[in-house]
C-alpha cells in the first residue's frame, strides 16, 4: 500500500483537464433532488416520506467537513459549532446517556430526521442548500470521487468510472455538463483529494490517545470535545 505522502505526490499531479475530461465524459447535472443532503431507510424504495416518528429506522447524511470549514460556516451564519458539525458516529458507544469514545474528523451536523441541517425542501420537493456558497468540498464535488487511497467515497459504490474518476449514485449522472462547468468541477475535485490527504497525515501526526470521559474527536488540529472546544495535549500545550 503507498504512503499518505505518495498518495500526495499524486494528487498534486492530477491534471485538471484530466479530470474534466472524465467528469464531461459521465456527463452530470445538478437535479436538487436532495437525495445526497438526505438521510435514508436502507429498506426503502426511496418514495416515502420522512417524518420525525420513523427517524430512528434511518441512516443519518454523513458528510466529512474539515475544522476550517467548519469555521468558515460558523462565520457565514453565526452558528456554534454544534450547529455545524457533529463527531463522525464511528467508534463512538452509546451508553444510555450520550456517546462517548474516540472518532476521527467530523461530519456535517444533521436534524431529528438524519438529514444535512443545512438541507431546505421547497412544497415541491425541490432540494436547496442553505449554505451553497460556503458548502464544503465534499458537497461541491458530489458525485465525484478521486480513486486515490487517501482520500474518502462518499456514499454508496462507484456506479461510473471515467480514469481515475468515480461517480456515484445520482440522478444527475449522464446529463450534459459544459466544458466551464467540468473544469471548475475538476478543480474543486483535485482541492479536496489533496485537502483530504493533507488532513490524513495532519491526523496521524497529531494524534494522541485520550482516556478521558466523553467523546473525543481527532483532527488535523489535535483533539476536540464535540462542541469544537480543544483538549490540552498531556504536556499542557493545546
Amino acid at each position: 500500500m503507498d504512503s499518505l505522502e505518495t498518495e500526495l505526490d499524486r494528487a498534486r499531479d492530477l491534471a485538471v483537464d484530466d479530470l474534466a475530461d472524465a467528469i464531461e465524459s459521465i456527463g452530470f447535472e445538478c437535479t436538487r433532488c436532495g437525495a445526497c443532503c438526505k438521510g435514508y431507510d436502507p429498506d426503502s424504495d426511496g418514495d416515502d416520506e420522512t417524518t420525525e416518528a420513523d427517524a430512528t429506522d434511518r441512516e443519518p447524511h454523513t458528510a466529512t467537513v474539515f475544522p476550517d470549514e467548519i469555521r468558515d460556516l460558523q462565520d457565514a451564519g453565526d452558528y456554534d459549532w454544534r450547529d455545524v458539525a457533529r463527531p463522525m458516529p464511528y467508534g463512538l458507544d452509546d451508553e444510555g446517556d450520550g456517546d462517548a469514545g474516540e472518532t476521527f474528523e467530523w461530519a456535517l451536523q444533521t436534524d431529528a430526521c438524519g438529514d444535512c441541517t443545512f438541507y431546505e425542501e421547497s412544497e415541491d420537493g425541490t432540494g436547496h442548500c442553505g449554505v451553497h456558497d460556503d458548502r464544503p468540498l465534499i458537497c461541491k464535488t458530489y458525485p465525484f470521487s478521486v480513486a486515490l487511497g487517501g482520500t474518502s467515497q462518499p456514499m454508496g459504490e462507484a456506479v461510473d468510472a471515467e480514469g481515475m474518476v468515480r461517480a456515484h449514485e445520482c440522478e444527475g449522472l449522464g446529463r450534459d455538463i459544459s466544458r466551464e462547468e467540468a473544469e471548475e468541477l475538476a478543480a474543486a475535485l483535485k482541492e479536496r483529494a489533496i485537502r483530504e490527504i493533507e488532513e490524513a497525515i495532519a491526523v496521524r501526526e497529531n494524534y494522541e490517545s485520550r482516556d478521558v470521559d466523553g467523546v473525543v474527536v481527532h483532527d488535523s488540529e489535535g483533539q476536540k470535545r464535540p462542541d469544537g472546544t480543544r483538549i490540552e495535549r498531556e504536556n499542557g500545550s493545546q
